[in-house]
C-alpha cells in the first residue's frame, strides 16, 4: 500500500512519532506545511498526525478540507499532547470539534503522549499557560482534568513513548 505520513509539528514532537510510525511502516513523511491536499492523490494511506494546541489538531484542517478528496483512502489520524491518552471523552470531544461526526465516522484516530519543555516555548504559548493557570486557580472545584491542566502548567514534562505508535502500527497492518 503505497502510504505517507504526514505531520504538523511545533515543537517536534509529533515529527519524531510520524518519523518513528513512517519507520516502521518502510514510508514516507511529509511536513503538513508544505504540501497540498493535491500532493497527497498518489498514495493508497494518509497517517496524518497533529500536535493538540488550545484544543485544535494543528494542520488537521488539511485533511478536514479536504475530505472529500481524500474519503476513499485509508486515513489515520494521531494527536500528539499533554493530556493523558486515556482521557476518551476529553480527546473524543475535541477530535469532533477539530473534525465533525462524519469524518471522524470514516478515520481512525490515536492520542498520543507528548512533551512540554518550557525553555523551547514560544512567548505566546508561556502567556497562554500563565492564562490557564490563573484561570484554573480562581475555580474554587476543579474536574480532575483540571487539576491534571494545572500540574503541567508549571513544569517540563516529556511523555514521549515510541511504543505508544504499535497501536497504529496494528490498525495499518491489519487492512
Amino acid at each position: 500500500m503505497n502510504t505517507i505520513v504526514v505531520y504538523k509539528s511545533k515543537y517536534g514532537s509529533t515529527k519524531q512519532y510520524a518519523e518513528w510510525i513512517a519507520d516502521e511502516l518502510g514510508c514516507g513523511t511529509a511536513d503538513a506545511g508544505k504540501i497540498k491536499a493535491n500532493d497527497l492523490e498518489p498514495y493508497d494511506a494518509v497517517i496524518f498526525g497533529g500536535g493538540l494546541y488550545a484544543e485544535s489538531i494543528d494542520g488537521v484542517s488539511l485533511i478536514a478540507n479536504n475530505f472529500d478528496m481524500l474519503k476513499d483512502k485509508k486515513i489515520i489520524i494521531f494527536t500528539v499532547g499533554l493530556t493523558d491518552p486515556g482521557h476518551e471523552r476529553y480527546y473524543r470531544s475535541v477530535a469532533e470539534r477539530n473534525l465533525g461526526h462524519e469524518i471522524l465516522s470514516e478515520v481512525k484516530i490515536f492520542n498520543l503522549p507528548g512533551k512540554m519543555i518550557m525553555e523551547e516555548l514560544s512567548f505566546l504559548h508561556r502567556k497562554e499557560l500563565g492564562v490557564l493557570k490563573a484561570f484554573l486557580s480562581k475555580k474554587k472545584e476543579l474536574s480532575e482534568d483540571g487539576k491534571m491542566l494545572l500540574e503541567l502548567c508549571d513544569k517540563s514534562n516529556d511523555f514521549m513513548d515510541k511504543e505508544a505508535i504499535m497501536p497504529i502500527i496494528r490498525e495499518f497492518k491489519e487492512q
